[in-house]
């Protein structure tokens, strides 16, 4: 490197931060940053001017008290920078600091020994030259000094600077002092204390400050890791505050279009309103001037008669011509159209209800898990709200929006529960099987993975108990032909048609009180109120209505019905009854009196046994067609469910239907000995089968609010019942 180029570099090393000139007088800040004493003087000034007690250091801005003292001269001085002084003065041919330091004359140096270390005046490096011992050594002359030569003289050792010891190199460290000594140095003012050899104190500094600096660089690591990731959430805030002013944008913009569009049907109104009111005006003017037009004429034929004066054309047409002056005069007069006013109004004022929501949720960061879940049963998730580092945060004014959606698309309620801790508790209940989706979105934005699918799965019912048995008796059952239960007392009903009666049971099967009913009791139900509506064919296909207590309250005389075979009573109080007699399916007011609809199955000709009505849908089961057939609530056919056979899905001889609390379909698959379930819709779930079903044939099932599910056999061993 070129001697200038390298002086260059050095200038600029030691150059002060403030004043921008190479530094004079040195003073290093805590922060290790040096500047001159006079620029930092001159600083602790200015600040004090503006009643402050600190100054910042101009290159890391860390604050310091100024000194009482007004002056920084107290702080150390920077060795480095002392020598960089020294070296770049040697290329400043305008000053001559550096004296000799061979003679007593303090002249000025001229050149610079490398093997005695020391600066030369001129006669002091001629004698250097002449004397045989030193004539060998490696001198250069300060003018001519090269790269190299400037390099050796940065680390030149350094010497005393104590009175009579300038010829000594600082080549001991005082442990006690914490100071460079000199050889005199450590024999007169640092006797008996802790000396050490400059290299060997320096190499165990070293050590330290080397390991000081590690710790330090792996903190710059830290930092610059740091600083890119602050970087990058500086970079995805800005896309996110673009996002967000975009779809602000865009949202005004579709209003505007929806505005827009609305504009242009009520400003359609408004043309079809004034042509209308238009044609009015002009209708009623045609006429007007019509009318007009034909008093002027009869004015205009008189008045020639008259001015003719003429007593045959009088008398010939004085008739005719009073006639039709009659006839004008007497004709309808013509109301005037008057035009309602056209106002336009406004009911309310236009609400905006969009947001700005400034917060440290990020959500695409947030988590949620799902537990398992049952249809019928309470069932929970969390969801985890978290910052853009993953840790759980807590914003009071996050907004949540939870959807789920039924596999029929229906809406299923949820509660929230805030915990006000970053997590959310969201509780819901399905009532029915299948995949379900599930919508969460955090503040607009939906969370990663949303929508999500969950399978809901079907309620197993396990055997709980049975009551009742062959008989007679009170509790016995001869044939039974039906079973209900009470939504409001829970009591259990059951048809024991084999000995005309019905027989009423608590909760836990037992036995309460027995209603007879002449002619046999085919189906029952229970009203709204907790009557018992009992249909007996054999009872001149009367309806007969007794209180639970079994008091009899009236007959209800059905003309709509012929065969009845089943009675079933809908949410909204309508009497649903098969009739064997026409295959129809017929849905009754709720006295009886009138036949609001009546239905068939298309290409059916077998009769219809048993109907449940439940969200506007009547499920209808068809024994001889081996199927149940689904009709709307206004008669329409929609789709069977089933077919012959005996695989999962298909009848042998349908009978009993109910529909249980978890929104499940319950066949009684007679001739299979089995209970099928199903969805709403007709996917196939579970069945109950073997064990308790060997010896049965189940013809009636029943089910209450609590999930309890009542099964009897036909022939009245027992009621088996189902938890």
């Amino acid at each position: 490197m070129d001697v200038q180029q390298l002086f260059k570099i050095l200038k600029k090393e030691a150059e002060c931060p403030l004043c921008l000139e190479t530094v004079k007088n040195p003073k290093t800040l805590p922060c290790l940053h040096s500047f001159c004493l006079e620029c930092l003087d001159k600083l602790a000034n200015f600040a004090r001017k503006q009643l402050q007690t600190s100054i910042k250091c101009p290159v890391c801005q860390t604050s310091f008290p100024i000194p009482d003292t007004d002056t920084f001269a107290n702080l150390p001085s920077s060795f480095h920078l002392n020598r960089l002084v020294d070296v770049l003065a040697l290329g400043d041919s305008r000053v001559k600091s550096q004296k000799c330091n061979a003679c007593d004359e303090n002249n000025p140096a001229t050149s610079y020994c490398f093997v005695c270390q020391s600066f030369m005046c001129e006669s002091c490096f001629l004698y250097h030259q002449r004397f045989k011992a030193t004539r060998g050594h490696r001198t250069a002359l300060i003018d001519k000094l090269q790269a190299q030569d400037v390099q050796e003289l940065m680390e030149r050792p350094v010497i005393c600077s104590q009175q009579y010891h300038e010829d000594q190199p600082l080549e001991f460290y005082c442990e006690d002092c914490k100071v460079l000594i000199c050889l005199k140095c450590s024999i007169v003012s640092h006797n008996r204390h802790l000396v050490t050899d400059t290299r060997k104190a320096a190499r165990e500094q070293k050590i330290q400050v080397t390991e000081a600096v590690a710790k330090l660089k792996a903190e710059i690591l830290l930092y610059e890791n740091e600083i890119k990731k602050q970087t990058e959430l500086k970079d995805k805030n800005i896309t996110n505050s673009m996002n967000a002013e975009k779809k602000m944008t865009d949202t005004v913009e579709e209003w505007i279009g929806h505005l827009r569009e609305h504009e242009k049907k009520m400003k359609q109104k408004f043309r079809e309103i004034y042509e209308a009111e238009q044609k009015q005006h002009e209708t009623r003017l045609e006429n007007l001037e019509l009318i007009t037009t034909q008093l002027k004429s009869c004015v205009e034929r008189g008045q020639g008669v008259l001015e003719r004066n003429i007593s045959a054309e009088i008398l010939q047409g004085s008739h005719a011509i009073l006639g039709r002056c009659e006839e004008l005069l007497n004709a309808r007069k013509l109301d005037r159209y008057k035009s309602p006013y056209l106002n336009y109004l406004v009911n309310k004022k236009f609400d905006i209800f969009d947001q700005i929501l400034v917060t440290k949720t990020d959500s695409s960061m947030c988590s949620v898990g799902f537990d398992y879940s049952e249809i019928g049963r309470e069932s929970k998730f969390v969801v985890v709200t978290r910052d853009s580092d993953g840790l759980q945060c807590y914003q009071l004014n996050d907004q949540f929006k939870v959807d789920i959606l039924t596999p029929e698309g229906d809406h299923l309620k949820t509660v929230l529960k805030d915990s006000k801790d970053g997590k959310y508790t969201v509780t819901y209940t399905p009532q029915c099987v299948g995949q379900h989706s599930f919508e969460i979105l955090v503040n607009g934005q939906p969370l990663t993975g949303s929508p999500c699918f969950v399978q809901v799965n079907h309620q197993s019912y396990r055997f709980a108990f049975n009551f009742g048995s062959r008989g007679k008796g009170p509790g016995q059952f001869g044939w039974i032909s039906d079973i209900v239960v009470s939504d409001k007392t829970g009591t259990i009903a059951v048809a024991d048609a084999g000995y005309e009666r019905i027989q009423l049971f608590s909760l836990n099967g037992k036995f309460q009180r027995t209603v007879k009913l002449t002619g046999g009791p085919f189906s029952l139900a229970f009203t709204e109120s907790g009557d018992l509506l009992i249909l007996a064919p054999e009872n001149n296909n009367k309806l007969c209505l007794f209180s639970e207590e079994g008091q009899f309250i009236k007959h209800i005389n059905d003309k709509h019905l012929k065969k009845p075979q089943h009675l079933s009573i809908a949410s909204d109080n309508r009497l649903i009854v098969t009739d064997e007699a026409n295959n129809k399916i017929k849905v009754l007011s709720h006295d009886g009196n009138h036949m609001l609809v009546s239905m068939t199955a298309p290409y059916c000709d077998k009769y219809p046994k048993c109907a449940v009505y439940h969200k506007e849908k009547i499920y209808v089961s068809y024994p001889g067609a081996h199927c149940v057939k689904v009709f709307s609530k206004k008669g329409m056919y929609l789709h069977d469910i089933g077919c012959e056979g005996s695989n999962d899905g298909q009848f042998n001889y349908p009978v009993g239907l109910v529909i249980d609390k978890y929104n499940q379909l319950i066949v009684c698959d007679g001739n299979n000995r089995r209970l099928q379930l199903f969805t709403l819709s007709g996917k196939f779930l579970a069945k109950l089968q073997g064990e308790y079903f060997h010896n049965i044939t189940p013809w009636n099932a029943a089910s209450n609010n609590n999930g309890n599910l009542f099964v009897p056999d036909r022939l009245g061993n027992h009621i088996f019942v189902f938890s």
